[in-house]
């Protein structure tokens, strides 16, 4: 069986590694000359020691990408997948598109589900997600994701093909949790970084995780998700990994914004973006998210991190809910 994935970073190598122990793979990317020097080193810079296997193709030609594939998995970051993918959808045959991009994007307000239901109205659509490093997956160590759409589509098959000895796919028919699950973790994470790395705890992390958690589920429930999935892997599960690991990029950003660490700012971070793009959602139907609010005030450099924890310590006591 071939597979094809979109996008070349991290996350889509790593899976182009991990799933072409069993398939024949065709990685896509959108630069012609990072292509070309991955095709001939075998290397991606972003997985040092980490080589791609000969099952592995490497192209930015889209119809040479596309061309036999069975499913197609995105991994384009979360921001430019509008973008990237506008056009390739029509070069779809009726495959199935799998998102694994995790955010909130900032001019449509969707995440990475939603963003391909809007591209690909006629076709099968899902979302792979959950806690997992790309690093992780391309070393083969042992990882469990969720792979979720909604009842019109049967995911045992799409679950057969993208597992292996080493991916555990478990499936749901809860994409909008998923989803959300995915990106506002991020959100979460910053604010972990920035506490830790300002002197505030471990047991103001434990909070942040606690109440981050609440809030995630707050907002999903109200587009339709099920509690329980952000109880499970694209939930609570990447919400520990993400707020607890230094291999997290946006943990490590929210550590830079308390001063404890410099950053690269060139990586990816999801979760600065998703922070931005979420304020004029939660004014717009009116869903109290603080912890989500103080981070997009740190990510734009309105308030610093002593600011907004005093602000979340002085809200009204309440119940625990």
């Amino acid at each position: 069986m071939t597979i094809c994935i979109l996008g070349a970073g991290a996350f889509g190598t790593a899976l182009a590694i991990a799933l072409s122990n069993r398939n024949t793979v065709h990685l896509w990317g959108r630069n012609e000359k990072s292509m070309n020097i991955m095709g001939k080193t075998r290397k991606n810079s972003k997985l040092p020691g980490i080589k791609l296997g000969p099952k592995v193709t490497v192209t930015n030609d889209i119809k040479a990408a596309l061309h036999k594939s069975s499913l197609v998995l995105c991994s384009v970051p979360l921001q430019s997948t509008h973008q990237a993918l506008q056009n390739i959808t029509n070069h779809l045959e009726g495959q199935a598109l799998i998102g694994c991009s995790k955010g909130i994007d900032l001019k449509t307000g969707f995440g990475g589900y939603s963003i391909l239901k809007n591209l690909y109205p006629d076709g099968p659509v899902g979302v792979l997600t959950g806690p997992s490093f790309a690093a992780d997956i391309a070393k083969g160590l042992p990882t469990a994701l969720t792979l979720a759409a909604d009842k019109a589509h049967d995911l045992n098959e799409w679950q057969i093909k993208l597992s292996t000895d080493t991916l555990r796919i478990y499936v749901s028919h809860d994409p909008i949790g998923a989803e959300v699950g995915g990106a506002l973790k991020n959100v979460i994470a910053i604010a972990c970084g920035a506490a830790i790395g300002a002197g505030l705890g471990e047991s103001a992390r434990a909070a942040l995780i606690t109440r981050g958690h609440t809030e995630i589920i707050r907002y999903a429930m109200t587009f339709g998700a099920k509690a329980e999935t952000l109880a499970g892997l694209s939930g609570f599960g990447d919400l520990c990994l993400t707020c607890t690991s230094d291999k997290s990029r946006n943990y490590r950003y929210g550590l830079a914004l308390s001063g404890a660490r410099g950053y690269d700012f060139s990586s990816t971070i999801e979760g600065k973006e998703t922070a931005r793009a979420m304020v004029p959602i939660l004014k717009r139907l009116n869903i109290d998210m603080p912890i989500t609010e103080a981070v997009a005030k740190l990510c734009s450099g309105t308030a610093n991190v002593s600011d907004v924890m005093a602000d979340l310590m002085a809200r009204p006591l309440k119940e625990e809910i």
